[in-house]
């Protein structure tokens, strides 16, 4: 599951995305509610409004997912439970 666009450090155009305390921490569980789909095919949540993806996550489902990797912009979850 890759959603790097290749953009490093700032990047092209000087973007250098939110910086500062994230809402959801590597290996901690969280209740979300899948409301989208990506172009990978894993569901998109968010938490406190935070980009979750969920590997294998479908539109609708509430489901507890632990957090395996957290970026600048959004961070990447499986489902426990």
């Amino acid at each position: 599951m890759s959603y790097s666009r290749g953009y490093s450090g700032e990047g092209s155009r000087g973007f250098r995305g939110p910086t500062g305390p994230k809402p959801v921490e590597v290996g901690k569980e969280y209740e979300v509610e899948v409301t989208d789909i990506s172009r990978q095919g894993d569901g998109i949540a968010r938490v406190q409004g935070f980009v979750v993806f969920v590997k294998s996550g479908k539109v609708g489902q509430k489901a507890k997912v632990k957090i395996d990797q957290v970026g600048n912009r959004f961070a990447t979850a499986t489902i426990v439970s």
